[in-house]
């Protein structure tokens, strides 16, 4: 018996299409895209693994609700309209072609990229002295690759079947009835297919893959670290990802994370380094040996007369990063000079008066005949906190007109 449902002013067999999706049978191609753009992005199989059946779901629900011909076809004859050819031939060969479309993922004409499988990804850990001088590092991934001898096929020539539960489309349909016109419809996948909307037979099935098409392979990658590369840079191998049947393999892409250096600090091209001097070098001049990300050593030369401040910045151009694909031109080597002050008494109050005379004069200050005269003590935050605190009780007191609080003992 047909049943039709009644949504505002729209008549419909089923909704479980646009149940999936959240919206009304009435619903404007805005809301459609609105709804497959939020749960697309939610149900992701890279956000969502536990559950990548969901968005298979969502993109077939709105791969029927957007196109106009399905839609009608649907809403007269339901989902088994749509199983029939109803519809006629689907656009997309998988989930992840209308997302990339609706997206902008994709290449190629229309918007739309060539199949593709899914790419691998892999963070590789580099020093500074990697990224300065180059280097070549080796990594071993894991990775699918179609079985060669099967060729991609899972069993004989010919033993790949629709799957009669499903029809081919991978999902499951109940209907269930609920009460006096009101009907639910639950998909799920497909438990005779797994979802993949055909089967072998398991006396034809491939003995090296098992049916499964693919099988795990041990790949050893050459990744060459140029000079001058950053954090967060990436390194493609072209179609040495994950292989499927009937798919351009994924890409590999490596992503450089730059680790931190005891000595120097990259920033963009240049580096920076902190420096510690004493009082007699930065007001008499020094010579200080570095060593460079490259094991040269530079001597360093501050004349007598430059003096050097406390947190100045000074620097050495051309010694810094290589730049990316031009190595012949580097960035600056930023130095920051810690000056260290000698302690109380370093010298007696004789030595003092002769430093004194030989230092720039000091200014007198102008002071009114009233001016309070105090002396400067070492800054503890600790004791500071602390009475401050026991200011702010007596405060309290005070505020009670001077009276005592005392608790009452029993």
């Amino acid at each position: 018996m047909r049943r039709l449902y009644h949504r505002t002013s729209k008549m419909v067999k089923e909704t479980g299409y646009y149940d999936l999706l959240g919206v009304r049978p009435d619903a404007s191609d805005t809301e459609l895209k609105k709804a497959y753009r939020k749960l697309a992005l939610k149900y992701h199989p890279d956000r969502n693994p536990e559950d990548p059946e969901k968005f298979k779901l969502i993109s077939q629900a709105y791969e029927v609700l957007s196109d106009s011909k399905k839609r009608e076809i649907y809403d007269r004859g339901g989902d088994q309209a749509i199983k029939e050819g109803g519809g006629g031939e689907s656009h997309f060969s998988s989930p992840m072609d209308i997302f990339d479309m609706f997206f902008g993922g994709g290449g190629g004409s229309g918007g739309r990229r060539e199949r593709k499988g899914k790419d691998v990804i892999h963070q590789l850990s580099v020093s500074l002295e990697e990224m300065y001088n180059a280097s070549v590092r080796k990594l071993a991934l894991q990775k699918n690759v179609v079985c060669e001898k099967c060729e991609g096929k899972g069993g004989k020539k010919g033993a790949v079947e629709k799957c009669p539960t499903c029809r081919g489309s991978g999902v499951q349909v109940q209907v269930h009835q609920l009460g006096p016109g009101m009907v639910q419809q639950i998909q799920s996948v497909c438990r005779s297919c797994h979802g993949e909307g055909e089967r072998i037979n398991e006396k034809d099935r491939c003995r090296t893959c098992n049916g499964k098409k693919i099988v795990r392979e041990r790949k050893i990658l050459e990744v060459h670290v140029d000079k001058g590369m950053k954090d967060g840079q990436k390194i493609f191998f072209r179609g040495e990802g994950d292989q499927e049947p009937g798919l351009e393999p994924g890409d590999i892409i490596i992503i450089l994370d730059e680790k931190e250096h005891s000595v120097y600090k990259r920033q963009a091209n240049d580096l920076i380094l902190k420096m510690e001097i004493n009082l007699v070098e930065a007001l008499c001049g020094f010579q200080k040996v570095i060593k460079t990300l490259d094991n040269r050593e530079l001597l360093i030369n501050s004349h007598a007369g430059d003096v050097v401040k406390h947190d100045e910045l000074k620097c050495i151009l051309n010694e810094g990063m290589p730049f990316y694909k031009n190595p012949y031109e580097k960035g600056r080597l930023i130095i920051k000079f810690q000056v260290n002050f000698p302690n109380d008494g370093f010298l007696t109050p004789e030595k003092l008066k002769q430093l004194e005379n030989l230092l720039p004069g000091r200014e007198e200050p102008i002071q009114d005949d009233n001016a309070e005269e105090v002396d400067l003590v070492s800054f503890d935050p600790t004791t500071y906190r602390q009475k401050s605190s026991h200011n702010h009780v007596y405060n309290e007191d005070d505020e009670m007109g001077g009276r005592r609080v005392q608790c009452q003992s029993h």
